[in-house]
């Protein structure tokens, strides 16, 4: 039996309301005054498709040792990813500390690369040649100011895990077809996509390609709609939505809440998104199907099985849809590079980092990973040769230790507003980790009056900063306090 064996969502901690979006920017476009409700979610500014996908993993990766011993893939799926020539899910299975033997690949193109990437998961298990996958979907996607696109989407990424043993939604098939549908389309070098009139993208596009695809695949598997707890599909518009539902035969109550109101559309991060919602209130034997839509269709229809009640994300989508904060346009488009703002001198200035010492150190950059000493056991980071205890200073009697899953409490901490940061004040400090061992962080998601010395904290992995002018993105771990935590 191949198929899922555990789920993770991941959602940032900041809200836009669109009501005031509307406020501030639908003077441009009297029409998004009808999308001006509820809220969608922001990334923060050191978030990205990339730390998004690492954080979904890492909701959903409750025990790394119990799949990263054998072979396996990872798929990352965006259309917004860092890197256009370097593979972004490289970096992702670096952060997770997954096995040099896994094979990884980036599906992008279209909102559809997350189900694609889950199908080509599911179909290198089946073959045999691979034991397990995370398939990992995430968006942090640009839109041009006042556009409906600004309102409807949303920041988040999920994450599947596959295998074939402990399954809790088998694979029980799938269909899906091409079609070059061009909305919406965009260049590598802009910024913003191109989309068509929006009445011809939701009548020609989503309300004919995904009811044809559902109806071919249940006329295929000669199965009826009610044979089915949960249909998912993405169409980021609300009575568009729920009328693709009902002409695929489907009844309000199986048709899962899109969570237009809440987060927004999520692009290819939003099918596996909702599936992972689904997935925390499934029951044993529940059908699911799950469409993935762009440039195509994917149907995916999944049984649930026995083990559904044994496998639970770290977090739930529902912590993660009360863990929140607002946030203002003016700072969103600056998080979103859209809106060019005063850094002052120490923002001028970054210095390059060579990319030699970055691949040199990257298992403590990325994974951070550090070193313990065999002879008295303090864990030590940067990882080190020779002992940092004084009483033993033994000379290469070190072995890899992670710290990035550690707990770990705030020991001091500063707010700096002389330094510059998009969410000012810059806040830093020294973090103590339960098991030994001791770092100076960046603490993010958070105000300077929540924190607290002796406070809880756990490790997230970040953007440390984007350099715009050669193009480099270099991440490291930050510190997230307990009581914001993701």
């Amino acid at each position: 039996m191949v198929g899922i064996t555990a789920f993770g969502a991941y959602l940032p901690r900041y809200r836009l309301d669109r009501k005031e979006m509307a406020k501030a920017i639908s003077w441009i476009n009297a029409s998004t005054l009808g999308l001006a409700s509820g809220e969608r979610t922001v990334a923060n500014y050191d978030e990205d498709a990339i730390t998004l996908a690492v954080a979904a993993s890492r909701n959903a990766i409750t025990d790394p040792s119990s799949i990263f011993k054998r072979k396996g893939v990872l798929h990352a799926a965006s259309t917004s990813f860092p890197y256009a020539e370097r593979l972004n899910s490289a970096i992702i299975s670096e952060a997770l500390e997954c096995a040099d033997i896994v094979s990884t690949a980036d599906f992008t193109g279209s909102a559809r690369a997350g189900t694609t990437a889950l199908l080509a998961g599911l179909e290198r298990i089946q073959a045999g040649a691979a034991s397990w996958g995370i398939i990992t979907a995430s968006e942090v996607r640009k839109t041009r100011p006042g556009s409906s696109d600004e309102f409807l989407q949303g920041d988040g990424g999920a994450t599947v895990l596959l295998g074939k043993d402990r399954v809790i939604a088998a694979f029980v098939g799938s269909l899906s077809f091409s079609a070059d549908f061009p909305s919406p389309l965009r260049e590598p070098s802009k910024p913003f996509p191109r989309v068509w009139e929006e009445r011809w993208i939701r009548d020609e596009g989503f309300t004919k390609l995904i009811p044809q695809a559902i109806k071919t695949y249940l006329a295929q598997k000669s199965l009826s709609p009610e044979s089915f707890r949960f249909i998912i599909y993405p169409c980021p518009y609300p009575r568009e939505h729920g009328l693709i539902g009902k002409m695929a035969g489907f009844s309000d109550e199986q048709i899962l809440n899109p969570l237009f109101l809440t987060v927004g559309d999520t692009g290819s991060a939003h099918p596996l998104l909702l599936l992972a919602w689904a997935l925390e209130q499934s029951c044993p034997k529940d059908q699911i199907l799950l469409v993935g839509y762009g440039s195509g269709v994917d149907v995916l229809h999944f049984e649930v099985t026995d083990l559904v009640g044994s496998v639970k994300p770290a977090k739930s989508l529902e912590e993660m849809l009360n863990r929140k904060a607002p946030i203002s346009y003016q700072k969103f488009l600056a998080f979103r590079e859209v809106l060019e703002v005063e850094t002052g001198l120490r923002g001028e200035f970054q210095a390059e980092s060579p990319l030699s010492v970055m691949w040199r150190n990257r298992k403590a950059l990325l994974g951070l990973v550090g070193s313990r000493c065999t002879q008295c056991g303090t864990p030590q980071f940067p990882p080190q040769r020779v002992c940092v205890v004084s009483e033993c200073q033994a000379v290469n009697k070190m072995e890899p230790y992670s710290f990035s899953r550690k707990k770990a409490t705030i020991f001091s901490y500063t707010g700096d507003n002389l330094a510059f940061s998009y969410d000012p004040p810059q806040i830093y400090g020294i973090v103590d980790f339960e098991e030994g061992g001791r770092m100076m962080l960046d603490f993010t998601d958070c105000s300077l009056g929540e924190l607290q010395v002796g406070m809880e904290v756990e490790l997230s992995f970040r953007r440390k900063y984007h350099d715009r002018h050669r193009g480099v993105h270099t991440y490291f771990w930050k510190a997230v306090p307990v009581t914001a935590k993701h």
